[in-house]
């Protein structure tokens, strides 16, 4: 019942720093300081997220991490070197594998072609091996 309670007091303070138009300007922002992998994992988040099929609870998960993920202040400035996302990084984690059973191949092919835009070519073994994980 604690955890819980845990898990709605986070999702109250980060979800309030969600919305689509601050979620696309941030990843965009921050796509290749961030890295492809964590700028994949957070466009399956999202399109997760906006998929009609995923319950009200995966979608409060998603909205929660991507929330703080967006939020300027958080336990690790961003801007530290070599740091700075760390714990932005744990928290899309820990949503991802939370929800991961929500990626369907459509979700997956929205993701890398957005990748594809920003990013040019992609390894697409470096990209399976998230799933691996």
């Amino acid at each position: 019942m604690e955890n819980k309670k845990y898990q709605l007091q986070n999702y109250n303070r980060y979800s309030a720093s969600y919305s689509e138009s601050s979620f696309w300007k941030k990843l965009q922002n921050v796509a290749r300081k961030a890295g492809v992998k964590t700028t994949y994992i957070s466009l399956l988040l999202y399109y997760v997220m906006i998929d009609p099929r995923t319950n009200v609870n995966d979608k409060t998960k998603i909205v929660g991490a991507l929330g703080y993920f967006i939020l300027p202040f958080d336990m690790v400035p961003d801007f530290l070197p070599g740091i700075g996302y760390a714990d932005d990084i744990v928290a899309l984690m820990w949503a991802f594998h939370a929800v991961s059973r929500n990626i369907t191949p459509e979700i997956k092919e929205k993701a890398k072609n957005t990748l594809c835009r920003w990013f040019g070519t992609l390894d697409e073994e470096d990209l399976g091996s998230i799933f691996r994980s």
